[in-house]
């Protein structure tokens, strides 16, 4: 396969391999033959991607790849019960249907009885929480991260993010980095490998989110994958290189506009109907783009908080998405930490949550 510099030149940040065994915590490990206690777990979401695509590996191989946006909220909390006697595989998830959820809880079991001595029992796995389905906002990783760390818990153990991402892709074949927190990373999600670190924290953002396509699930693993030809490759690596720079940069305008490129790119897949007047809007508005999930409805529209007038902005576009008949969900603020809905309070703080009328809710 032919590449040019530039798609070479993308790989030059080191691939991060995650969970060496010095990455390993334990408590007090307890007597074998000892029955763990009811553990509990939680995991964050994310409001789609920033990037998705194919990029080159530090061995110049083509990996599938994602850059999300996280969020604290909406979440999943799982309350983990073991039940002494039963088989390890004997895992009950409530509610039901939640398969990939309990896949993992198995999978954590087996590898918290190895590495403790305790006996692995099944046991019963609830699920709670208000992150919706089929969107593209990482319901299933939710599920399977907060289950991982409901077993753990019960065991006394905390597992490093690379033992847990590889059981999440064990689990739904496909990851989304949240166990990694908000830095911005670009991730191999079938992998569940860090391909790059691309700084400590994304630019500050105020983000109007809404729903493209009616709010119609998407069934994620049957999109097809990314073409690995040249052009493809060099598209990509491109992207990177300026998303690298926008988060080195603070630059949300650059920012903005990788996460627009990549969103078009999507569309050869998705063909959202909604998404060229998304598109528009969000320039008539003052904003610097707007992202998608890559394998959902959820978008958004990205504007730079630290320009003048950002409330009235905000207010603009949630006017111009109801002009155009695509359903408002949210507002929220990337931090440049972590990525929190904003207190309720006046347009002019700049951010604000929305509950009433809220799709996502």
């Amino acid at each position: 396969m032919t590449t040019s510099t530039s798609a070479s030149s993308s790989t030059s940040a080191p691939t991060h391999a995650l969970g060496t065994s010095t990455g390993t915590s334990t408590s007090t490990v307890p007597t074998p033959g000892t029955v763990p206690t009811p553990g509990t777990g939680h995991a964050p979401s994310h409001h789609g991607e920033l990037l998705q695509g194919v990029f080159l590996d530090t061995d110049g191989r083509p990996r599938a790849g994602l850059v999300t946006l996280p969020v604290d909220t909406p979440g999943t909390r799982a309350d983990f019960t073991p039940r002494p006697g039963t088989p390890p595989d004997a895992v009950a998830v409530v509610p039901g249907g939640r398969t990939k959820a309990a896949r993992a809880a198995r999978f954590a079991v087996a590898l918290c009885a190895e590495r403790t001595g305790r006996p692995a029992h099944g046991g019963t796995l609830r699920l709670t929480g208000d992150v919706p389905l089929g969107l593209g906002m990482g319901s299933s990783t939710s599920d399977v991260l907060a289950s991982v760390r409901a077993v753990t818990d019960a065991y006394g153990l905390r597992l490093d993010p690379g033992t847990t991402a590889r059981l999440a892709v064990r689990a739904e074949r496909a990851s989304d980095p949240l166990m990694l927190g908000a830095r911005p990373v670009l991730f191999a999600q079938r992998e569940g490998r860090v391909l790059e670190v691309l700084g400590p924290a994304l630019p500050p953002l105020l983000v109007v989110g809404c729903l493209l396509g009616g709010g119609a699930a998407v069934d994620t693993l049957g999109l097809p994958a990314p073409a690995a030809t040249g052009a493809e490759l060099r598209a990509y690596a491109r992207l990177r290189e300026r998303l690298r720079r926008a988060v080195a940069d603070g630059d949300a305008a650059l920012l903005g506009r990788v996460a627009t490129a990549s969103a078009r790119r999507a569309q050869r897949v998705l063909r959202h109907p909604e998404f060229e007047a998304l598109v528009a809007l969000a320039r008539r508005t003052g904003a610097v783009g707007v992202q998608i999930s890559h394998s959902g409805s959820v978008a958004g529209v990205l504007h730079d908080p630290a320009l003048p007038g950002v409330g009235a902005r905000a207010d603009a576009t949630r006017r111009a998405l109801d002009a155009h008949r695509i359903p408002y969900t949210r507002t929220f603020a990337v931090t440049g930490a972590s990525n929190s809905p904003c207190d309720r309070g006046s347009p002019r703080a700049g951010c604000f949550w929305t509950a009433k009328g809220c799709s996502l809710h």
